[in-house]
């Protein structure tokens, strides 16, 4: 139930920077973002995966959140503040010239 909903976040944040990218850039630029999502989901599971099957065994923490949860959690939390810090400026309204006194 844990992994389906860290997919479920996944998709939807992939979603909606697609959107976001393709509505203020173009759609070359909201593929380039999708793609890079991808390969950094794809890359870090990965890589947490590893670092976790030598810390845990392979039952976790319990039934329902085993490693792969707690890899899936651990990468979640990477990406946010990764994603963050990529994605900063996107939040803050586009200035024209002429405003600037």
């Amino acid at each position: 139930m844990v992994s389906a909903i860290i997919f479920a976040a996944h998709l939807m944040f992939a979603c909606i920077i697609f959107t976001k990218k393709w509505q203020d850039d173009s759609i070359s630029s909201a593929f380039i973002n999708l793609s890079l999502i991808i390969i950094l989901f794809a890359v870090g599971w990965s890589v947490t995966t590893s670092v976790v099957k030598l810390v845990f065994e392979s039952e976790g923490l319990g039934l329902y959140y085993n490693s792969d949860d707690i890899s899936l959690t651990l990468l979640t939390i990477i990406e946010f503040f990764f994603y963050k810090m990529y994605y900063k400026n996107e939040s803050a309204p586009k200035r024209n010239n002429d405003e600037i006194n």
